[in-house]
């Protein structure tokens, strides 16, 4: 098969492209591609209704004059569901459009351009295809990009695709202008616990010293999606995630606070998705929910995404606020930087909140006496 390169560069076998995959697999997908029976999404509409309940993730207008208001809606939907769509969010739509145009551009490359910038697990900059170094590990229907973008020591225009020619230039104006609205986002999530503006942002490092990078998507058609996920259900393990979906192809599946069943989100036109991660459940002690969530693949169009993740400060230690624990509410979180948290996800891949739950547990049996019983038990669902 073509485009695959071997495991010099650091991964356990020879990563093959989903793409090539694609291109090649007929009716039939590998099975290393095939989900377990209770993974496996619901595809067809009845299945969807039945699951979803009509249910969609709240939306908020950003452009709202109440500051208040804004940040109270910003905050409920945060507590309840993990997840809002942002609209009049100030990002130009003319951008959003022409980020999603170079990236597209990218991965119609042929495979030799593509290759090129092919990435290790020592960083995962670059054109990939897997999560995680287990050998014989199952595997997503996917590819993607990762760059870095803060700190700008770690940003390097070098290692971004020189084709097509406004990739660059593009992505840089769209991170600069994505970082801004994070930043007011961190704002009113500060506001809606009851802090000051800025103290969320001065956990994360402050302005200047938070971290970000970006992972674009890319889920080539799929002979079979009834049997595979573009990505495995997972929480986020950074601070924020501003996600900018496909125009025309559903395909984010989130799961609902109320039942737990998964719901196909239907996107508004030029929102970003906006969702908590696990660094700020952490933050919060859970005020905020870091949410379970998943990518289905098509069968009819390839489908491309473009997350943006908004981090803490890689080397800071990251713990439940102080002004958020109380003797009624202890810290649910042991301190751990972000650094030693997503070494868990580099080496394991996505799976489900497995981190975060440990963390509980290890909280849980920390705080517990001695001679308790349930100090080694499981943690409760976040």
């Amino acid at each position: 098969m073509t485009s695959c390169f071997n495991g010099s560069a650091g991964w356990p076998e020879p990563v093959v492209r989903v793409q090539a995959v694609s291109d090649t697999c007929g009716d039939t997908i590998p099975e290393r591609y095939v989900k377990p029976l209770s993974e496996r999404p619901s595809l067809s509409p009845a299945a969807a209704d039945a699951a979803g309940g009509g249910q969609n993730i709240p939306v908020v207008d950003l452009s709202m004059p109440d500051a208040d208001a804004t940040s109270e809606a910003v905050a409920a939907a945060c507590r309840e569901w993990g997840f809002f769509q942002a609209v009049n969010h100030g990002v130009r739509p003319e951008l959003l459009r022409s980020a999603r145009a170079a990236w597209r551009g990218f991965f119609r490359q042929p495979a030799e351009v593509r290759e090129r910038y092919a990435n290790s697990p020592a960083t995962y900059e670059g054109y990939g295809s897997r999560l995680g170094t287990a050998k014989g590990g199952p595997l997503d229907w996917g590819d993607y990009y990762f760059l870095h973008l803060l700190p700008p020591s770690l940003k390097s225009h070098d290692k971004w695709p020189s084709l097509p020619a406004s990739l660059r230039e593009t992505t840089e104006e769209y991170g600069e202008e994505v970082v801004q609205l994070c930043r007011r986002v961190m704002r009113l999530l500060s506001t809606g616990l009851g802090l000051e503006a800025g103290r969320l942002q001065a956990a994360f490092g402050g302005e200047g010293g938070e971290g970000a990078c970006m992972r674009v998507n890319f889920y080539p058609r799929c002979p079979q999606p009834e049997l595979t996920l573009g990505v495995a259900a997972h929480s986020d393990p950074g601070g924020m995630t501003m996600l900018l979906v496909d125009d025309h192809v559903r395909g984010l599946q989130v799961r609902s606070p109320g039942d737990g069943k998964w719901i196909t989100v239907d996107p508004v036109p030029d929102a970003f998705i906006v969702n908590i991660g696990d660094q700020i459940q952490v933050l919060s002690n859970a005020a905020y929910k870091s949410v379970e969530h998943r990518v289905s693949v098509s069968a009819a169009e390839d489908r491309l995404s473009m997350a943006f993740f908004y981090n803490p400060r890689s080397d800071l230690p990251i713990a439940p606020m102080p002004e958020l624990v109380a003797p009624g509410r202890p810290a649910l979180y042991p301190e751990m930087t972000f650094d030693e948290y997503r070494v868990f996800i580099r080496q394991r891949g996505l799976a489900g909140k497995a981190q975060l739950q440990s963390l509980q547990a290890k909280a849980a049996a920390a705080a517990a006496p001695a001679d308790d019983p349930a100090a080694g038990g499981s943690p409760s669902s976040s």
